[in-house]
């Protein structure tokens, strides 16, 4: 079996990230996890992809504001990063940032995300809030894939979590991270396999 070079891009501790490294270590799981690029330098996740023996690089976000450097010039830097390390397929775990247009374009149908809930509901930031001020009874997570507008690809994969009476943002979000964790690796395999690339 061919085993695919993907690159997981965090901004923090990575526990989406970890998820898949751990599966990935099945002989028969699809991807290699071959990199790991932050986009901010101490992030937690990146000493656990060391300890993995994964490859790691950072595109240090403060940087270029430091520098005055756009969004296009982040993504740029980003995208060498990865042709340089020869990556065929881009998740998103915990990335904290908007991707442009342009670099999107340049990965279409070959880079993924997880979000907190059952999309299309509750796009954007915090959408366990968004949910608890909706009132609904259930919630979740998906995978989907990237495109310019944002959280708006192709589902791939959904998790339903419930939301409990008395529940906070940050109880609900604990509940649903464990589902992400369960539902990531399995949606990864099936793009994978899905792939032309």
């Amino acid at each position: 079996m061919s085993r695919r070079r993907v690159a997981i891009l965090i901004s923090g501790r990575g526990s989406n990230m970890r998820a898949l490294i751990e599966a990935a270590h099945a002989s028969d799981y699809p991807a290699d996890i071959a990199l790991v690029v932050s986009s901010v330098a101490g992030a937690e996740g990146l000493a656990f992809a060391r300890s993995a023996g994964v490859g790691t690089a950072v595109v240090d976000q403060a940087r270029f504001r430091r520098e005055n450097r756009d969004r296009e010039a982040f993504d740029a830097e980003l995208d060498t990063i990865l042709r340089n390390a020869h990556i065929e397929f881009v998740c998103l775990a915990g990335f904290m940032r908007i991707l442009s247009a342009a670099f999107v374009r340049k990965w279409e149908g070959r880079i993924i995300n997880i979000h907190p809930s059952l999309l299309p509901a509750f796009r954007g930031l915090r959408p366990h809030a968004q949910a608890l001020a909706a009132g609904v009874r259930v919630t979740g997570c998906t995978v989907h894939y990237v495109i310019p507008e944002l959280d708006a690809g192709a589902t791939i994969a959904q998790a339903e979590v419930p939301v409990m009476p008395g529940d906070t943002a940050e109880t609900l979000s604990a509940r649903i991270l464990e589902a992400e964790h369960r539902l990531y690796p399995g949606a990864l395999k099936q793009a994978l396999n899905s792939c032309i690339c």
